[in-house]
């Protein structure tokens, strides 16, 4: 990974941090984890095969550490690697073959799709980690995976085209034909 993509990677997974380690715990600490936004943008933009792992690796390890709930560090990296993997394989799988405007809302659907795998992996981890009882699984998951993943799609069709746009302007993406 180029060093210019590096800094940039290194910028969204901080303000996902900053943004992560804000916002209150809704559930019993559980907080809606929107710096997988960032995540999700570093992976769609500058991410490459050699690197997707340790961005993933480097989000979980933040917000870990930026968790309001007790035993949430293990999964928030656990479910960061496993999600990392899953969009950046099914990202670059369709984005090549799509238009801007086609690859931008299977951008926006990912995001909302991968928010509820990586809420689900992560409530999964916690149970197995934890003294989490099972049966907290679905109001956890109703109350604060499923409402993030709403703000995360939304999130991601605000910030997409505004990363697209930086990121010509500034030469370090190039993309062809018109972008979103």
């Amino acid at each position: 990974m180029k060093l210019q993509n590096l800094v940039i990677v290194a910028l969204l997974l901080a303000i996902g941090t900053v943004v992560h380690a804000v916002f209150p715990g809704l559930v019993f600490g559980m907080k809606s984890d929107l710096s997988l936004v960032m995540l999700f943008l570093a992976l769609y933009f500058f991410a490459d095969v050699k690197s997707f792992l340790i961005i993933g690796l480097a989000d979980g390890i933040l917000a870990g550490l930026t968790s309001s709930i007790g035993g949430g560090f293990i999964p928030n990296v656990f479910d960061k690697l496993v999600t990392s993997t899953v969009v950046f394989f099914l990202f670059a799988l369709v984005a090549r073959y799509l238009s801007n405007k086609v690859k931008y809302i299977a951008g926006v659907v990912l995001a909302g799709l991968a928010t509820v795998l990586s809420g689900t992996l992560f409530l999964s981890f916690l149970i197995l980690f934890t003294p989490f009882e099972p049966g907290v699984f679905l109001g956890m998951f109703a109350t604060v995976v499923l409402p993030a993943a709403a703000v995360n799609a939304v999130l991601m069709a605000v910030l997409y085209p505004i990363i697209v746009k930086i990121a010509e302007r500034s030469g370090v993406l190039k993309t062809t034909g018109k972008s979103v």
